[in-house]
Formats: C-alpha cells, structure tokens, sequence
C-alpha cells in the first residue's frame, strides 16, 4: 500500500523491460476502485481509450519510450472506504509506427443509428 493525503498529487510510472529498444508503452486506460477484486461496479474512470476522463490526470515527459509517466491527485470513494485501487492498461507498439493504437490518443466511439 502507498499512503497519500487527500488531494495529493501521486506520480506513477511504468516501464517496460525488453531487449527490444523499438517499443513504446502507452497508457491507454486506468480505473479506480474501492474494491481490489471489482473493476466493474464501482469505478471512477482516470483515463479510458486514451481520452482523459479526470481533471487532474496529467501525462509527463519521459526520455525513454518504453517508459510511461503520468500524475493525478489522491481521492476517496467516500469515507466508508479507506483505500483506493488502481488497475491500468497499458498498450506496447513499435516506436515510430504511426499507424499504431499508440499514436492515435484518444479514441472515443459512437454509437452508430441503426434506422437507416
């Protein structure tokens, strides 16, 4: 467990760990839950599809691909539930494929109209 105050800001990072120095990590989705075991029910959504759903979600500078850096502040579910849990996506392509999911940022879906 990581204790924080209210509001703090937490920086968090991922790195990916190949002899492969071609990749790039993107963080794709990362959601919050009171429950470690449900990801489903009770969420608060930091990130999804690459679009960022939270405020103080913010993407940080790193000089390596394969490292992904980014911060958002501390919050509570409401006072019956002391701890937070974060569970993440995160998306490797190849560095420089522009086509990749990687490059696209954030993607948002519509539903489509199926009358016509």
């Amino acid at each position: 467990p990581y204790y924080v105050d209210m509001s703090q800001h937490l920086f968090l990072q991922a790195s990916l760990h190949s002899s492969d120095t071609n990749l790039l990590l993107f963080v794709d989705t990362c959601v919050a839950s009171p429950d470690p075991n449900n990801f489903k029910t009770q969420t608060y959504d930091l990130i999804r599809s690459g679009c960022i759903k939270d405020p103080t979600y913010s993407s940080h500078y790193s000089p390596y691909s394969t490292v992904a850096r980014f911060a958002f502040n501390a919050f509570s579910f409401v006072t019956r539930y002391p701890s937070v849990y974060l569970q993440c996506e995160l998306l490797i392509c190849r560095y420089k494929d522009y086509s990749s999911r990687c490059y696209q940022g954030c993607v948002s879906r519509f539903k489509r109209n199926a009358g016509s």
